[in-house]
């Protein structure tokens, strides 16, 4: 298995699990080298420095694969970015171009590079998806949600071409869960808030959804169990959601005028 975000929260404990099965050999990539060294010290994993945003990097890795197999039973693409920032101010055109860099052309580039590999052994492609590739986009969340609809496309097209070929494509949905992404999401907010020139007001009426929203972290085992039926089930399906919060699942089924509504409601007309 090629395991792309190994060195990421929710990526480090996918692999550390999928590694204690005694059941893949896990290829665990990621730029985080101090973390790449723990993973290497466990039972079935070989650690890969890859930046999945570099061809050469990627092509790279698919030669240490080979020195150790001639095929793969899955791909499993966990790497990916997140961001809170306004649209039209400070670098959302940097942020937006490298979001998709991640989230979504290093997801094509990997699958694409390593497609033969997992072909020969009429295997599966997992792609980590959001809660944000299916519900109502958010406000400074554009790029984010931006690069998961645009994942999510790519997911389907995929699946829908290379299930012609033997090989299952599988898009997983994940929500909030406690392995650092929602305290980075704060980070980002607490930039944009000191920074802002038209949203003060609004982000500080804001913060006190966003910090509770943010805490209501789900348990991280749930969405491991997730990946690994996803990876062992004879008939897996095609998308899996997991950890959406009630708020944010209750918000989604409203109409798109009375959404804008809601959000003038509770932070103001600015």
């Amino acid at each position: 298995m090629f395991f792309t975000g190994a060195t990421g929260g929710l990526g480090l404990l996918c692999v550390t699990a999928l590694a204690a099965t005694d059941r893949w050999q896990v290829f665990a990539c990621g730029t985080n080298e101090a973390k790449l060294v723990d993973l290497g010290k466990l039972k079935n994993v070989i650690p890969v420095r890859v930046d999945i945003t570099s061809q050469t990097s990627v092509l790279a890795a698919r030669d240490l694969v080979l020195c150790q197999t001639d095929k793969l039973d899955a791909i499993v693409n966990f790497a990916g970015l997140t961001s809170f920032n306004s649209m039209v101010e400070g670098d959302s055109i940097e942020i937006t171009e490298r979001l998709l860099a991640v989230n979504l052309t290093g997801t094509v580039r990997v699958n694409h590079i390593l497609f033969d590999l997992v072909h020969a052994a009429r295997g599966r492609i997992i792609n980590c998806s959001s809660e944000a590739g299916w519900m109502k986009p958010q406000p400074f969340a554009g790029p984010y949600f931006i690069s998961k609809r645009a994942l999510e496309a790519y997911n389907d097209s995929l699946r829908r071409e290379v299930m012609y070929l033997g090989v299952k494509v599988i898009k997983i949905q994940p929500g909030s869960f406690d392995a650092g992404m929602p305290a980075s999401v704060f980070e980002k907010f607490e930039y944009t808030l000191l920074h802002t020139r038209y949203y003060k007001k609004l982000l500080t009426r804001m913060k006190p959804l966003l910090s509770w929203e943010l805490n209501q972290k789900q348990d991280s085992a749930r969405l491991v169990r997730v990946v690994v039926k996803a990876l062992e089930s004879r008939r897996p399906r095609p998308n899996y959601r997991v950890g959406t919060g009630y708020l944010l699942a209750l918000i989604n089924l409203l109409p798109d005028s009375w959404l804008d509504r809601l959000y003038q409601v509770l932070f103001g007309r600015g």
